[in-house]
């Protein structure tokens, strides 16, 4: 029986890198309710790789 494979969660300045957008650009969007999905953990902000390229899949033309 293997363990299911979990994609490591990225940090607010990962996804900043990915997309080529500030930072505060992805607190606004959050704020906004418009960006990609994101989660805390404990005081910290993540990311789902997968969430954030469903995201951007959704926002091409």
């Amino acid at each position: 029986m293997t363990a299911p494979t979990m994609e490591r969660l990225w940090t607010v300045q990962e996804v900043s890198a990915f997309l080529g957008v500030p930072v505060g650009t992805l607190y606004q969007w959050r704020y906004r309710r418009t960006g990609p999905r994101a989660c805390r953990v404990g005081r910290h902000l993540r990311y789902r790789p997968a969430d954030v390229r469903a995201w951007l899949d959704g926002q091409a033309g």
